[in-house]
């Protein structure tokens, strides 16, 4: 038997929405979800947002990209029995439509919450950070993003996952002098002098640092490499591109300052900049989230979106279906597990108490 919530993620996956060509699936959640008298429904492009308004004494943001990477033979879904778990296969079904199929079911259902909650399905996650629709909706309506708390539902293998790392790319580059090869010495080889940059980054290794009870892992890597004019020309310019994950211990300035001193004599220059967010875990709301769910957090490893609700001064944590090592993969796929389990998660923290009377 096939679940409802499974059904309801496959049907979702259908609507192919690789970046910029989210139309279709955003009409598709507005038509879900306006029927509902409970809701009232806001667009800003391709992002819809869909509030209660019971004022309740705390509000809350839960929210889910539509976006997907490009499509690689991966659709239409499939639902798959397998030893393990039967799961939704294809495009989406990890990142992150799975959560997205949660947030479309609990929305409905969700009646009378305990907390008012303003649900986000948000265009153009996966592509540079300019076109991000949550990044867009926060200056064209921040209104519509105040709360109290937030939950992304990035794929977290239902588990829960505090802040975020955040993420600095820079170009170092090196300046030679062109020359024949057989003439070396007539030029000066600038990709031999990325070998003191290199030699850093080598020895580096992997950093923990731990940040309000979780252990971050940062890294510094080099992701890409280039320079050279011909085979027999000694190369006048060489540029080394370096990926640095930070902890949320650090402010982005602080993360620059390192980069600094770690490369002392090379020219940076800053290609892209992320800020960390840290994960909040000793506050009342987040408490009680852990508590609702019922195990302990863990830190994300990467960044995702909980940055921009923590630079708003809205706490926030990631907490969704589906492994996010197979994220983007051709092979991706949700557990019908996860669905059901972050599903019961949330009802249980957006429930109210029962009184007891005896």
């Amino acid at each position: 038997m096939v679940s409802d919530l499974a059904r309801l993620l496959m049907e979702i996956m259908d609507v192919e929405s690789v970046s910029g060509n989210e139309r279709a699936l955003a009409d598709w959640v507005e038509a879900h979800l306006s029927p509902h008298p409970h809701l009232t429904l806001e667009r800003d492009g391709d992002c819809i947002v869909a509030r209660t308004s019971l004022g309740r004494a705390e509000r809350v943001v839960i929210a889910g990209h539509l976006d997907t990477v490009p499509v690689a033979e991966n659709l239409p879904s499939r639902y798959i029995e397998h030893p393990d778990g039967d799961r939704v296969w294809g495009r989406g079904a990890c990142d992150m439509k799975g959560g997205v199929a949660v947030m479309l079911q609990l929305a409905v259902e969700l009646t009378q919450p305990n907390r008012d909650i303003t649900w986000i399905f948000y265009d153009n996650e996966e592509v540079e950070a300019t076109r991000n629709g949550l990044g867009r909706l926060s200056r064209n309506r921040p209104d519509l993003l105040q709360a109290d708390f937030a939950v992304l539902m990035e794929p977290t293998s239902a588990h829960i996952e505090g802040g975020c790392q955040g993420t600095i790319r820079v170009e170092l580059t090196t300046k030679g002098t062109a020359a024949h090869s057989a003439r070396s010495w007539m030029g000066h080889n600038a990709i031999h002098d990325l070998a003191p940059a290199l030699q850093t980054l080598a020895e580096y290794g992997t950093q923990d640092v731990e940040v309000d009870g979780l252990t971050y892992r940062e890294g510094l890597n080099a992701v890409a490499v280039s320079g050279g004019m011909a085979s027999n020309v000694i190369p006048p310019s060489a540029t080394l591109t370096i990926n640095y994950r930070y902890a949320p211990d650090k402010e982005s300035d602080e993360a620059l300052a390192l980069l600094g001193q770690w490369f002392t004599g090379y020219e940076l220059t800053v290609t892209d900049l992320s800020p960390a967010a840290r994960p909040g875990l000793h506050l009342p709301l987040a408490q009680e989230f852990v508590a609702a769910i019922g195990e302990p957090a863990g830190p994300k490893f990467g960044w995702t979106d909980v940055a921009r609700f923590s630079a708003l001064g809205i706490p926030a944590i990631n907490y969704g279906p589906g492994d996010p090592a197979y994220a983007h993969r051709d092979d991706e796929f949700c557990p019908v597990s996860d669905l059901e389990k972050c599903a019961a998660g949330l009802t249980r923290w957006l429930t109210p108490r029962k009184e007891n009377h005896s």
